[in-house]
């Protein structure tokens, strides 16, 4: 276990942004390399955030690559973009969710779907998740259960928007498990961090 609660975290979370980096650019056929590995520097200051080594700031494959029409340019991410990237990252954790979560995983996940409806960045989406989670209590008990409430969920904010929904029967098939030698991205611990 590493001495910081944060490096397990950063790396976990580099390994998912390179993950979703790399799929996408397979998607859009962007050919780029991505980086040999993810190196994390954490402080040992609670109230220092950690930094990501230098080299991989400097990786011009984590910069939008102005290579087609079709590529976005550098600037500020638009309120669609936060909310592709948030669902990506909330399936991406559903799918690596355990089958049998630990009580405080359930917590957790739980106290993370609260969270994010009061600090999301658009107001109006968050106060809107609020109302969804109101009306649609999070369901930790499993691996499965979680994913497929994730994906109702998912499809009340789709329908909210006009936006079509998703068929959840295939939820795994879309957000799978993360691809990683090992299980390196299996969700780990049973015990909280802070005491």
């Amino acid at each position: 276990m590493p001495e910081n609660p944060l490096e397990a975290i950063c790396i976990t979370i580099g390994r998912i942004s390179l993950s979703v980096q790399t799929n996408l650019s397979k998607l859009i056929s962007i050919s780029q390399k991505p980086p040999e590995s993810i190196n994390v520097k954490v402080s040992a200051s609670a109230s220092a955030p950690p930094t990501a080594n230098s080299s991989v700031l400097a990786t011009s494959s984590y910069l939008p690559q102005s290579t087609d029409l079709h590529t976005k340019q550098a600037g500020p991410v638009t309120r669609e973009e936060l909310g592709r990237a948030t669902w990506t990252f909330i399936h991406t954790l559903g799918a690596q969710y355990p089958e049998k979560p630990t009580r405080q995983q359930k917590k957790d996940v739980k106290e993370l779907m609260a969270i994010i409806s009061r600090i999301y960045p658009c107001k109006e989406c968050a106060d809107h998740f609020k109302e969804v989670l109101r009306s649609n209590p999070v369901q930790p008990g499993s691996q499965a259960e979680f994913s497929q409430w994730l994906c109702r969920v998912h499809n009340v904010v789709n329908r909210s928007l006009g936006k079509p929904t998703f068929p959840c029967e295939r939820v795994d098939a879309r957000w799978g498990k993360l691809d990683c030698e090992h299980r390196m991205c299996d969700l780990q611990g049973s015990t909280t961090f802070f005491d």
